[in-house]
């Protein structure tokens, strides 16, 4: 720690406890200006909450990815810039006609950092854990795998997934966060163990060195690493030699550190704070996640949201634009439909979301809620009040739900926000009584993101029981032809929105900060960091 700022290492020490001992690091080789990458240095990288359970089909959560991304490798990689599937693990691949078959041809000499192969027969291990899951071990299946049969081992170097139905997703899906590959000794842990770092054994450019549960996760470069995606620019082990991952939950606290060069890079750089990072001549990356938008999820199953009239009148009257005017900047799009509008099978609805209060007065009035004395509206003695659970994850939730309710309080809608850490959330969250709607959002470059948060099989945030939506989901989820795919996601937006079951607000990205020392900065498609080719130039 630079011992020139003694006054902000007090406030350091106080609030996170790890990162005055670890300090920024700086690159241990050195650089003449010219620009070209130089190995070594620690990265010391400050995230906003600590990893979740870490069993890869359920890590999706941002913060897990900061660590999964450095200890697994895939069998595919997303260009982020094209979106296209790339070779990884697999070298190439055949699909056949009606995507029910998948053979993966996989590169010689990858190791797992146990010294274990990564042959077909573990990445046959994985993937029926992921596509069929293990209710002995208590592992779920994997949202991103549908209609999932069986692997067949062709050779130690091919494998082939046979699936009951057309599965055109699964081949993106193998790309994702959640299909990182482990060994074989740690595909066949229950559950609880797998959501352990300690039991993750990756194959990735890093491995764990420590963990302080909770507080901080050190990585170590794998020297041997050889096997990173062919179009990579690097090749080889990383050009860093550690990776100090340190949970900051405070955003003055991480930016104040970034800013005053104690960390090399921060993720979750609230809006308001862009600036400031911006204005210290500090590099912002907004990156998109491509899925569905940040929004408030309607649960039709609420005996109040169960009428439709309802739900579109809450639609209609929520004024995304002013939320995102009031609490956003310009890496906030206000979100035009379900999806991002990079995501595939996007469709503009902007027009169906215009916001519209005498409509949604009208609405209410139809729906027989009449105004009370307070100015909530009553219907049959009882109150129109809907519950929601400020979304931990999502940025200034608490801030965006508080606006909402400005403008649903205008209607005569009471919106009850309860505390993303409140004891009784794990459980209210799951009934639909209780918490008529969920804020939320989800990320992923593929068409079966939109399957992914509403089939009531997977996330099903609505909690919902109408059977046309799970049709038209497991329609799109099985339609090999991209063109009529992409035409069955437009469906599935038009009828999510025509039914009230969604408020888009904004299109939701991942904000990071990093010192202008930083090169060689990467992200996955749908914004994760990959550190594999960062590097530290001359401070």
């Amino acid at each position: 720690m630079a011992p020139s700022r003694p006054l902000f290492a007090a406030v350091m020490l106080t609030t996170v406890g790890l990162l005055g001992a670890c300090g920024g690091g700086g690159a241990t080789g050195t650089t003449q200006g010219d620009g070209k990458p130089v190995y070594g240095g620690t990265l010391t990288y400050l995230e906003h909450q600590p990893p979740t359970c870490l069993y890869l089909p359920a890590a999706g959560f941002y913060p897990n990815g900061g660590i999964l991304n450095q200890i697994t490798d895939k069998l595919t990689w997303q260009n982020p810039e094209t979106l296209k599937i790339e070779p990884w693990i697999a070298t190439k691949w055949e699909v056949n006609a009606n995507a029910t078959e998948y053979t993966f041809h996989l590169r010689d000499g990858v190791t797992f950092s146990d010294g274990s192969p990564l042959d077909a027969s573990a990445v046959a291990a994985n993937f029926d854990v992921y596509g069929l899951g293990n209710p002995k071990l208590k592992l779920p299946v994997a949202e991103f795998v549908n209609n999932y049969e069986r692997s067949e081992i062709i050779d130690t170097k091919t494998v082939r997934f046979h699936f009951k139905k057309s599965s055109p997703g699964f081949l993106q899906g193998t790309s994702v966060i959640g299909a990182g590959l482990v060994s074989k000794k740690s595909i066949s842990l229950p559950y609880e163990q797998q959501c352990q770092l300690k039991n993750v054994i990756g194959s990735g450019p890093f491995t764990v060195k420590s963990q302080v549960v909770d507080k901080e996760v050190d990585l170590v470069a794998r020297k041997d690493y050889n096997w990173a995606p062919p179009s990579s620019k690097h090749q080889g082990r990383a050009y860093l030699d550690e990776i100090k991952i340190i949970v900051t939950p405070e955003d003055n606290v991480r930016v104040g550190a970034l800013t005053s060069g104690q960390a090399d890079m921060v993720r979750y750089v609230q809006a308001y704070d862009e600036k400031t990072v911006k204005d210290a001549g500090f590099q912002i990356y907004a990156e998109p996640t491509r899925g569905v938008n940040n929004g408030l999820y309607l649960r039709p199953t609420n005996s109040i949201l169960k009428d439709p009239d309802v739900r579109r009148a809450l639609q209609a009257g929520t004024n995304a634009t002013e939320v995102v005017d009031t609490l956003f900047t310009e890496s906030y799009p206000v979100a035009t439909s379900v999806l991002s509008h990079l995501a595939q099978g996007y469709v503009d609805l902007s027009k169906e979301l215009a916001y519209d209060p005498a409509k949604a007065n009208a609405l209410l009035d139809k729906a027989g809620w009449s105004r009370g004395a307070d100015g909530v509206r009553v219907k049959d003695g009882r109150r129109l009040e809907l519950g929601v659970f400020v979304s931990g994850p999502q940025p200034l939730s608490k801030q965006t739900l508080e606006l909402v309710a400005q403008q649903w309080a205008k209607l005569g809608v009471k919106l009850d926000i309860r505390p993303a850490d409140a004891g009784t959330q794990a459980v209210d969250i799951k009934n639909a009584e209780k918490t008529g709607i969920q804020h939320g959002m989800v990320g992923r470059a593929d068409q079966d993101v939109i399957k992914s948060h509403f089939h009531s099989q997977n996330r099903d945030v609505i909690l919902h029981d109408d059977a046309k939506l799970d049709r038209i989901l497991e329609e799109e989820s099985a339609e090999p032809d991209v063109t009529k795919r992409n035409a069955k996601v437009a469906e599935i937006q038009r009828y999510v929105i025509e039914q009230g079951y969604a408020i888009p607000l904004f299109e939701e990205p991942q904000v990071y900060g990093a010192a202008p020392h930083v090169q060689g900065v990467a992200f996955e498609a749908v914004a994760r960091p990959w550190f594999y080719s960062v590097w530290k130039s001359q401070q």
